[in-house]
Formats: C-alpha cells, sequence, structure tokens
C-alpha cells in the first residue's frame, strides 16, 4: 500500500493591526521636528470607536506637561454615532501614557524657550492606540518660504527630466 504525504495547512498570514489612524502633516510644515515619541493614550469607548473609524483631527493639537502628568489636547475625535447616551466629548484633554523618566525628559526640553510638543501621527500597535509626539521648534515664515521654493525646485527639475528623456517602451 501507498503512503499519502500527509498535508499540513499552512498557517494563514497574519494581518497587521498596525494601522495609521490619523496624522498631522501640516506639523512638519509649521515646526522643525527634533525627536520623535512614542506614546499610549488613555481613551474611553466610544473614542477607540471613532478612532478606528478613521474620525480624528491633529492639527490643532498640543501635549503639555501638568503635574507630573502628560495631556493631549484641542485634539477632535469625533463622537460615535451609534452610542446610546455615554458618548465622550469630542475636544476633552487625554492623558498620554508615558514612563516618569520620559516626562521628566520632556519637560526639561519644552522648558527651552521656543519648544512645544505636537502630535504627529495616531496609530494603532498590536490593537493599542499610541501617538506619536514630536518635541518641535517653530519654523519662522522665511523658512516656511523656503521650503516651498525647494519644493516648487524640485518638481520643475523632475519635469524638465520627464520632457528631456525619451520614453522607451
Amino acid at each position: 500500500m501507498r503512503e499519502r504525504k500527509r498535508s499540513t495547512p499552512e498557517a494563514p498570514e497574519k494581518k497587521p493591526r498596525d494601522v495609521q489612524l490619523g496624522d498631522n502633516r501640516k506639523a512638519t510644515f509649521d515646526y522643525a521636528i527634533e525627536e520623535r515619541i512614542e506614546a499610549g493614550i488613555a481613551l474611553t469607548g466610544t473614542e477607540i470607536k471613532s478612532l478606528r473609524a478613521g474620525r480624528v483631527n491633529l492639527r490643532d493639537g498640543y501635549a503639555r506637561i501638568e503635574h507630573g502628568q502628560a495631556w493631549l489636547r484641542n485634539v477632535h475625535i469625533a463622537p460615535w454615532t451609534h452610542a446610546a447616551h455615554d458618548n465622550h466629548e469630542p475636544l476633552r484633554p487625554r492623558r498620554l501614557l508615558l514612563h516618569r523618566s520620559e516626562i521628566g525628559h520632556l519637560a526639561g526640553s519644552v522648558a527651552q524657550k521656543g519648544y512645544t510638543l505636537v502630535p504627529l501621527r495616531m496609530y494603532t500597535k498590536n490593537g493599542r492606540a499610541k501617538v506619536e509626539l514630536g518635541l518641535a521648534r517653530g519654523k519662522r515664515r522665511y523658512e516656511k518660504r523656503h521650503v516651498i521654493k525647494e519644493r516648487e525646485a524640485a518638481r520643475e527639475m523632475d519635469a524638465a527630466v520627464r520632457r528631456r528623456v525619451p520614453r522607451s517602451s
């Protein structure tokens, strides 16, 4: 009798649970980001549901160190539409989950003139909501104009190269 080869089912590919929920592209234009820090964020049930639906606005947000705790302020998480009565306040301050040493380091850095903490992006990591904070120094108006000028020059150079190089098919 012939032996059959047993086939073991291959393990299905695991879906990555790391999903970007929102980002703050304006922050990289308005600020020079010098350091990036990952922090957990304390949320209520309706907030995490609304976050996973992608209903977050980080544009006007900032973080503050108050009484030895880090707080995320002015970040708008839209109310969950399917909640009955226990919905959350969209602009409420949210506590950031950081180690004491990280909070001390950030407090010392922010105490310097011209530095602030801005949220750069919000995402999930292993099913937990995280926010990436940037230790940022505000750019001046002429620095922003310089960035725009460089971007336009690069775009024009790319267009000139595309016009000059014949397409090979």
